[in-house]
């Protein structure tokens, strides 16, 4: 794919950013009928277990601009979900009643301990979709997309929950890959060091153990999406940009088809060009660790 710059602007407006919220996901370590391999697709929705219960998925960051859709996605899919958010009453505004939709208190930095509480022994899988706001405190990265994820992870181990499905974002080890003078770097770089704090946060759910999926999306774009899924291994894509509402469907995506899916990094934008593709194609494109 031709390197290209990524387009970069408020989060608050349609353009594309990538300073927004991510996720990721674990499931509870039990037994296999209780394992994301056993559910099945009927008519777009996940199956439920025999006994009619929804699996439930825990959503942190679940009112950020990427968290809500992942939120709404996995509603509809046939999921129940426990949001995590730090003010409860104001996210219940956020969202539509649902009975399979319910709200707990949860603040990534507050460390694994509370973490583990609010993800309860009811959760089997954990999506991470928080992100930092930038602002003058140079510490919020590592807060929130380095400790903040690290204690999720901490804390899904507590419950036994083996299923972990991260948003980051590409260029996370843009140093790496030669893209040091790339101005998406350098910018995001520049609040706090924010993808140095990433890279370690997945190195750390590499090492863990857990049945892990990061998505490294392009620019954010709050406009519908425009274009197919282009999915790369990581450390491949330097520009490009992809529509929120496409990162929700990947993250529940990971979920639904954990043989394709498990101990992957994947890096992901949209492109106009590019044929429609399966998501069981598109992650079976690419090596596992």
């Amino acid at each position: 794919m031709t390197t290209s710059l990524l387009l970069l602007r408020h989060s608050s407006s349609a353009a594309a950013v990538f300073f927004s919220s991510s996720s990721f996901v674990f499931t509870k370590n039990t037994n296999s009928s209780r394992s994301f391999t056993s559910i099945k697709m009927e008519r777009g929705e996940a199956s439920e277990q025999i006994t009619g219960e929804k699996k439930k998925v825990f959503v942190a960051g679940a009112t950020g601009q990427t968290g809500k859709r992942i939120v709404e996605q996995l509603l509809s899919r046939g999921f129940a979900v426990k949001a995590g958010v730090r003010d409860v009453d104001k996210a219940k505004t956020s969202f539509r009643q649902d009975p399979s939709l319910h709200f707990v208190k949860a603040d990534v930095t507050e460390g694994s301990e509370k973490l583990a509480e609010a993800i309860g022994d009811d959760s089997h899988a954990v999506i991470c979709a928080t992100g930092f706001r930038p602002g003058f405190d140079l510490f919020a990265p590592w807060k929130i997309d380095n400790f903040g994820t690290v204690s999720l992870v901490d804390a899904c181990k507590k419950q036994g929950v083996n299923r972990f499905v991260l948003v980051s974002s590409i260029l996370v080890n843009g140093a790496a890959m030669g893209q040091i003078l790339n101005p998406a770097y350098i910018f995001l770089n520049v609040f706090g060091l924010t993808l140095v704090a990433k890279l370690q946060a997945e190195k750390y759910i590499k090492r863990s153990g857990v049945n892990y999926t990061i998505v490294r999306p392009g620019g954010l774009k709050n406009d519908p999406p425009s274009g197919n899924v282009v999915m790369e291994p990581e450390d491949t894509l330097s520009g490009g940009s992809i529509s929120r509402d496409q990162v929700a469907e990947v993250a529940v995506e990971a979920l639904l088809d954990e043989e394709e899916s498990s101990y992957k990094v994947v890096e992901i934008v949209a492109s106009a060009d590019a044929p429609k593709r399966s998501y069981k194609d598109l992650f079976a494109s690419v090596k596992g660790h």
